[in-house]
């Protein structure tokens, strides 16, 4: 699960170097960078900027999904240890 979740990083870092609007950021969506014209809504005014966002925006979603599961699971193997222990 950590390397799959370092691959993950790896995209988000190479997806935010693909514009400079993005940031680098690997933590937070997307949703608050502006496109070149008035609408944010659709890809209608800058179709490139807004599929990386969304794209971005997917792999943030896959990152903190597998970043929860490795906590979960991480819980999972504590609490049976330490109940082998006790």
């Amino acid at each position: 699960m950590y390397l799959i979740f370092k691959y993950v990083l790896a995209w988000i870092s190479y997806v935010n170097s693909l514009d400079a609007r993005l940031g680098d950021s690997t933590w937070r969506w997307t949703y608050d960078y502006q496109v070149v014209g008035e609408r944010d809504y659709s890809d209608l005014d800058d179709k490139d900027f807004v599929r990386l966002r969304r794209k971005k925006n997917k792999l943030v979603t896959l990152m903190y999904s597998i970043f929860l599961i490795m906590f979960v699971s991480f819980m999972s193997w504590l609490s049976k240890f330490l109940i082998l222990i006790l």
